[in-house]
């Protein structure tokens, strides 16, 4: 494994005490590979890159580069001769230097010959060869962050850390630049670690993404997984949009299905968590995920649901829709059906798997 982090606990001292911000993380990365730590703030993703970059001490676990351990209780190794690169939020670009001597700032024991070579290399690689004269000041924030990359990976490391990369840059920008950032990646075949706490980024650059909470990470899986597979509500919550519905699960010869207001739907035991909670003694009752494309505008359905709300999206409007039940749910509708507050619409569930968790009680 490139990166393999176990059991890490780190903790910092403060006026009150010392307090726990990392506490269990666990997770691999292959060489190659791009991850991500994705969760909203406060969480430890990015006191858990700088415990990888060697700036924290850890309190508890290891970690491995390469199978080497870099850090542990017993073992410490200084960040300079770890082999990984940066990425940090603000670029931190050299005002003084134009953008070849940024590049070349890591290369100062590279012979010149082969530091010139690498500086081209690295400007090519990132669309940023013509600007190789220009100071920092004379860059948009997108050219920044190209440079800050370039300098990052011009001295070949093991791995790179990307704190928060897009965070200073217009939002229409930012899933496009993640794209192509990916694509600089995969041609320099460089193993990453990105943390964000913005899921598109996320999901438009990684190969595998672990979601944090509480210092530690309560699923690492591929995006369509955490996004069609939720492994715990939490997680459902916080990946991607969605809405709860009620429902019961029934087996009947052999088969089990769940019934709910939208219809009757297939469990499969392998993909489906229902089957599981009912073996728990939850009598049936659980809740249903439905992802805004789960549900599809039709207007020969015998379900109507009315529009409560609406947000104009381009190629398609989110509709907040009522039930006559009264439970809401969104849906993504295309744009050419324009249909007002107060209107009623034909609506049907369309998945390929069910994804439902277990009715919460409370224990008194």
């Amino acid at each position: 494994m490139a990166l393999a982090v176990s059991e890490l606990a780190v903790a910092f001292d403060t006026p009150g005490g010392r307090v726990s911000v990392i506490d269990g993380l666990a997770f691999e990365l292959r060489r190659g590979q791009i991850g991500c730590l994705l969760g909203p703030s406060g969480c430890g993703k990015t006191t858990a890159l700088r415990a990888i970059a060697g700036f924290h001490r850890v309190d508890a676990g290891e970690i491995r580069l390469d199978g080497r351990v870099v850090a542990s209780t017993t073992a410490w190794v200084e960040p300079e001769r770890r082999g990984v690169g940066v990425v940090f939020q603000d670029y931190a670009l050299f005002p003084h230097l134009n953008v070849a001597d940024n590049v070349a700032f890591g290369l100062r024991s590279v012979a010149p010959e082969r530091r010139r070579e690498r500086i081209a290399r690295m400007l090519a690689l990132v669309g940023m060869k013509p600007f190789a004269d220009r100071f920092p000041h004379e860059l948009s924030g997108g050219q920044q962050q190209r440079v800050a990359l370039a300098r990052a990976l011009a001295p070949d490391p093991a791995l790179l850390l990307l704190d928060e990369p897009f965070s200073n840059l217009d939002p229409d920008l930012r899933e496009r630049l993640a794209m192509e950032l990916r694509d600089i990646l995969n041609e320099a075949r460089t193993t990453a670690l990105l943390v964000t706490h913005d899921q598109y980024e996320a999901f438009a650059m990684a190969d595998v993404v672990g979601v944090m909470q509480h210092g530690r990470i309560a699923q690492w899986d591929q995006p369509y997984r955490l996004y069609h597979r939720p492994s715990t509500r939490e997680v459902a919550d916080f990946v991607g949009l969605g809405s709860f519905l009620s429902g019961r699960l029934q087996q009947r010869d052999g088969r089990a299905s769940v019934v709910f207001e939208l219809g009757e739907l297939p469990i499969h035991a392998r993909t489906d968590q229902a089957l599981a909670g009912a073996s728990a003694g939850l009598h049936g009752e659980i809740q249903v995920l439905l992802r805004p494309d789960d549900v599809i505008h039709d207007d020969h359905s015998n379900l109507h649901a009315e529009v409560i709300r609406k947000a104009f999206r381009g190629a398609q409007f989110l509709y907040t829709l009522r039930l006559p039940s009264g439970a809401e749910l969104l849906a993504l509708v295309p744009s050419h059906h324009n249909h007002a507050i107060g209107e009623r619409i034909g609506i049907r569930f369309d998945a390929d798997h069910v994804v439902t968790f277990p009715v919460e009680r409370d224990p008194t």
